[in-house]
């Protein structure tokens, strides 16, 4: 027997690991790359965010809207490759919630923690509003009454118990629905794009890319709404426990959702405002460009089929935007942060039950509460995306400016990676000041909504970092190996004497 034989057969034993990870519960290492770029491809919903967003940027920035959308493409994918940073040195299922906290500490991780729940609760409405109004709008064409109240609460209910069911039964099934609803989503509206694109006929790059009437402060605030097109790259990495090699497939994931997604933004911005100006009409006045657009150049079927995939996308982001809240809300529940029944796992399913329970009545629930209040469902999702967005931008301003910190802690710091970070930090902050300013003149109360949840997460955290330090000692928790995937590992409450 040779002594690497006999290092296994009768291996040292190994003190240092503990019977269970502290993310324990949920369904460890059981989803692949695929399923973990379902995860974040979903959170984005980019069929939706093709027809959506560009339609919110052409109302803020008609002559820039594509370039508006390249800006944001590019920022995003700084801040994705910032995030990946840790999402490729240790696996958890909090997020930037973590993130932040391994760098800047308890009190920033608590901040970016309400930031993204914040971020992720309400772009889950957003998808659910959304959804009802692409559903409600086909369904107008055999049954006029659908638009009515009636007709989206009927849809608003349908969703969440479709998603709630989704939620409990586990990973797998949430992330295979949301890889085939992309998959089927993307693939039909970049079909129909490229084919309105050739039915256009030749385009005019100066025109299209808004190079005749160049406006910088049109391209900020353009560039601002277009970055809530990319919010929820970063969802992956609440995957970090149930994927397999997370330190590859997760950091893999969230660069290519921004990539991918960029791509079909681009091809959107360029079809809608070609076609729109080909057609002597405003792209912002729309109800359904892509519908429009398909039905002008003879393809009216087509643009069905597309409201269709876009419907569907908005579900899947229903799923992808709440399956990350609730991994958030379940690492709050094991660190402490929350009452521990958050940090509750089905023993069956291995879903973060507990914290379902928790998110999920508010997110379904606030949706009817906007409709009730008088608001049409186009202004609901209007004041939803704004909110999401702010959390969003917070989230990723603090976990930019924790990325050089925890580098240099670990002595990983490169002046690359430091200035990437520092360079997004600096960009989005301006952008948040830029969105809210937006807003306000726009008329809208998100800019007021995003104040009051400020100040109420402010008062939170302070309350919590006034405890002690003692009682936050397990903020920033992450997956680790156990003593039985070490070769002699021994759990650590097996030691004699204890430990």
């Amino acid at each position: 027997m040779t002594a690497l034989e006999r290092a296994i057969a009768r291996p040292d034993p190994v003190h240092e690991f503990g019977a269970r990870s502290p993310l324990y519960g949920l369904d460890r290492r059981s989803v692949g790359f695929l399923d973990v770029l379902a995860q974040s491809v979903a959170a984005v919903a980019p069929a939706a965010a093709a027809t959506t967003v560009v339609l919110l940027v052409a109302g803020i920035s008609p002559a820039a809207t594509v370039l508006s959308i390249v800006l944001a493409g590019v920022l995003s994918l700084l801040v994705a490759r910032t995030i990946a940073q840790f999402a490729r040195r240790f696996a958890a299922a909090g997020s930037l919630y973590t993130y932040t906290a391994r760098g800047l500490g308890p009190g920033a991780g608590l901040a970016a923690g309400a930031a993204i729940l914040v971020g992720y609760g309400a772009i889950a409405m957003f998808a659910l509003l959304g959804g009802a109004y692409y559903v409600t709008f086909l369904l107008q064409a055999v049954w006029p009454a659908a638009g009515g109240p009636g007709g989206l609460a009927a849809v608003l209910a349908a969703e969440s118990a479709f998603v709630a069911v989704v939620l409990v039964r586990g990973i797998r099934l949430s992330s295979r629905i949301a890889l085939v609803v992309e998959v089927l989503s993307v693939a039909l509206i970049a079909v129909l794009l490229v084919v309105l694109l050739v039915r256009i006929g030749p385009i005019d790059p100066v025109r299209v890319l808004g190079f005749d009437g160049f406006d910088p402060a049109a391209l900020a605030a353009g560039s601002v709404i277009a970055i809530t097109a990319f919010v929820g790259f970063e969802s992956a990495s609440t995957l970090g426990v149930e994927a397999r090699s997370p330190l590859r497939t997760v950091p893999r994931a969230i660069v290519w959702t921004v990539v991918l997604s960029g791509g079909l933004y681009v091809l959107a911005a360029i079809a809608q405002v070609a076609g729109f100006a080909a057609l002597g009409a405003p792209l912002a006045d729309s109800a359904s460009p892509v519908n429009e657009l398909a039905s002008a150049y003879g393809l009216g079927g087509w643009g069905v089929v597309a409201d269709i995939g876009i419907a569907a996308s908005f579900l899947a982001c229903a799923i992808g935007s709440t399956t990350a809240l609730t991994r958030v809300l379940f690492t709050m529940g094991r660190d402490g942060v929350l009452p521990a029944p958050a940090g509750r796992a089905h023993p069956r399913f291995g879903t973060p039950i507990g914290a379902v329970a928790l998110a999920f009545p508010v997110i379904a629930g606030v949706p009817f509460l906007l409709l009730l209040g008088g608001l049409d469902v186009r202004a609901a999702m209007h004041m939803t995306i704004a909110v999401g967005g702010a959390g969003y931008i917070v989230g990723y301003i603090l976990v930019c400016a924790a990325a050089p910190v925890f580098l240099r802690r670990i002595g990983e710091l490169t002046p690359g990676t430091a200035i990437a970070a520092l360079a997004s930090a600096v960009a989005l902050t301006g952008a948040l000041v830029t969105f809210f300013a937006v807003d306000a003149a726009s008329g809208s109360a998100a800019v007021w909504i995003v104040l009051a949840l400020a100040v109420l997460a402010g008062a939170a955290v302070a309350v919590r970092l006034r405890r002690g330090t003692r009682s936050l000692a397990r903020v920033g928790s992450y997956d680790e190996p156990v003593a039985s995937e070490v070769l002699g590992g021994v759990p650590r409450d097996e030691r004699g004497g204890g430990a």
